[in-house]
């Protein structure tokens, strides 16, 4: 039986990768539904090949142009639109990959219809994780992590007590700028934060990566995600980014997820769960990557993940408030208002 598919940021680095993972198993799966930003000739491939009963787009001129090109396809605009097809009764599984604050919307109305959801947009999580986790409960709904580290997490909490857990040990890369002197942060450029040393993600993704927000906001996201206490979580950076997470438990066990920097692991485990599917991904060599490293985080250098923490302790809105405050320096330091 095929899973049917709507899939939320279809264009951008999530979505190019979970069409691939379905398209190496056109068997197991069906696109039913597809939401884009504004990159419609993207998208319009996408629909020629995935064959989506609906379409969704962010303005209503991009879903005038694409009515005048294709045929045979309900097409939708706005948040609302991205909202009916994460809702429609014949999907059983929601990718969520919209980026920022702007996939909040349609990731409560696939919770509310009792989606399972692959949730790539941490920023929902973050700015209403108490909320999302409600709604899921309320309606039967599934949540399941496609972040590299939620979805390690996710794994090496398996079949494990709650009151068994010690601590959830966040991995991160560090960036491009970790051994990267303070005092020249000043002269950074927009293309040297652009070129991430490890992984493939889009421009906002990457900044936040840069700056450490990234981890920030996933230690927001692990608090919600997995009902633990922010003191619980910890930030370890890791350079190979072949360690996603670890689980630290009470025995002094510690269980790592290991595995090449490649989202679509995560993203072909939220799909099949409870199943593994193959992905295109090389098996890892660890002869080959000789050392794993890590490293205590610098407060001091990256000052957001300081932000973060004391934001996530305090909670109620506050990280709805930081959240939002990062989508505009971010964007404003992509268009290049700002500095570093």
């Amino acid at each position: 039986m095929t899973k049917k598919i709507a899939l939320l940021g279809s264009t951008g680095s999530i979505g190019l990768s979970t069409l691939d993972v379905i398209r190496r198993h056109a068997d197991r799966f069906e696109v039913i539904g597809l939401v884009g930003g504004s990159k419609i000739n993207v998208l319009l491939e996408q629909i020629k090949e995935f064959k989506p009963k609906y379409v969704a787009v962010k303005e209503e001129k991009d879903a005038i142009e694409l009515s005048q090109k294709i045929s045979g396809v309900e097409i939708l605009s706005g948040a609302q639109g991205a909202a009916v097809i994460a809702g429609l009764p014949e999907v059983d599984c929601v990718i969520s990959a919209i980026v920022g604050a702007a996939g909040l919307i349609p990731t409560l109305a696939a919770l509310k219809n009792g989606k399972i959801v692959g949730l790539a947009n941490k920023e929902s999580m973050v700015i209403a994780g108490e909320i999302m986790q409600k709604v899921a409960r309320e309606n039967g709904a599934t949540i399941l992590p496609v972040d590299s580290e939620h979805s390690a997490l996710f794994q090496c909490l398996h079949g494990e007590k709650k009151e068994s857990v010690r601590r959830l040990i966040l991995t991160a890369s560090g960036g491009p700028f970790f051994k990267k002197p303070i005092h020249e942060f000043e002269q950074i450029t927009l293309a040297e934060a652009l070129k991430h040393p490890n992984w493939n993600m889009g421009p906002k993704i990457t900044i936040d990566s840069a700056t450490m927000m990234n981890k920030g906001l996933e230690v927001m996201e692990a608090r919600w995600l997995f009902d633990i206490e922010v003191d619980q979580i910890e930030i370890c950076v890791h350079p190979q980014s072949i360690v996603h997470s670890m689980v630290d438990y009470i025995d002094g066990s510690v269980i790592a997820h290991l595995g090449l920097p490649d989202m679509r692991v995560p993203i072909a485990y939220a799909l099949s769960y409870p199943d593994r599917i193959e992905t295109g991904v090389k098996p890892l060599n660890l002869f080959e990557k000789k050392e794993l490293t890590f490293f205590a985080p610098d407060f001091e250098k990256f000052p957001c993940l300081r932000i973060a923490y004391d934001v996530a302790k305090k909670r109620q809105t506050y990280p709805a408030v930081l959240n939002a405050a990062n989508e505009v320096v971010v964007e404003a330091f992509l268009n290049q208002k700002i500095g570093f």
